[in-house]
């Protein structure tokens, strides 16, 4: 057997403002996990994936998949990508660079299939990196369906040597092009920041929990938590939840930890740790 297909992206391409659905993002990591790092790779190389191949890898319906292909397909052509970096750093900043994902794009009707090309631009952000890069295997995200989870899972892993990362809130809108959508954080967690740390914790290698750091009286940071499941990859059955009591959520609370996020982050470590248990 072959090793397992990998996600290789400049972290400056991690860090970009773009949008895509949770197909665009299967069809665009399952082809960049065909480009080569062993040759040079220029713009005329066609990457392919078939219904099949997507239907497989995320786990749904064939009949879905073909559905939702040809589509997803169609819209990926339109799609932008807002960078404001180099591909390998080097201290250099662009003021803002717009470009696309793919140059050309074939749907092949009968078959079933994506074709495409990544455009001249984009490619530098997956093939010459160095240092600055971010890797994953491909089947870490393919059971995901949250767009922000696939994403958010990519911010974490370029920290995961440290298994903690702070982010800005409204950074974290403008990566994932939020714009106006969830204005209140009460709808940015419920939406956004819950959904896809629950599709992370179901379907990827990670354990990840969140705490929140305030600016004065407005939260304005989320600070994740995340660490390595069992070598056994599977994620535990869920057993019976033991109850925290006000008194031990108060003993064990933060200084300036809010009550929320105190129980929050307590009862997920009991429950973790009931999950883990032999």
């Amino acid at each position: 057997m072959g090793s397992p297909p990998m996600v290789y992206k400049s972290n400056a391409l991690v860090e970009a403002a773009y949008r895509l659905s949770v197909q665009e993002q299967r069809i665009v990591l399952a082809c960049i996990s065909q480009v080569r790092r062993d040759e040079p790779v220029t713009d005329e190389v066609m990457y392919s994936v078939t219904a099949e191949d997507i239907a497989t890898m995320a786990g749904v319906p064939i009949e879905s998949s073909y559905r939702q292909l040809k589509d997803a397909a169609l819209r990926l052509k339109r799609r932008e990508v807002r960078l404001t970096q180099e591909p390998n750093g080097k201290g250099k900043r662009l003021s803002v660079m717009i470009t696309g994902w793919v140059q050309t794009i074939i749907y092949r009707q009968g078959e079933g299939r994506v074709e495409l090309r990544f455009t001249k631009d984009m490619l530098p952000y997956l093939t010459e990196l160095t240092k600055q890069f971010t890797k994953y295997a491909l089947a870490d995200v393919s059971k995901m369906d949250s767009t922000y989870a696939i994403r958010l899972y990519e911010l974490l892993m370029q920290w995961d040597s440290t298994g903690q990362r702070e982010i800005e809130i409204d950074q974290l809108r403008k990566w994932f092009q939020l714009e106006d959508r969830y204005p209140s954080i009460k709808d940015f967690k419920k939406w956004v920041l819950e959904p896809a740390i629950s599709q992370i914790n179901a379907h990827s290698p990670l354990i990840v929990t969140r705490e929140q750091r305030k600016t004065g009286r407005k939260v304005t940071h989320i600070i994740f938590n995340f660490y390595a499941k069992k070598a056994s990859g599977k994620v535990p059955m869920k057993r019976k939840t033991e109850k925290l009591t006000k008194a031990d959520i108060a003993k064990k609370a933060r200084p300036g930890e809010s009550w929320e996020t105190a129980q929050a982050r307590l009862s997920q470590m009991v429950q973790l740790e009931l999950e883990t248990k032999p």
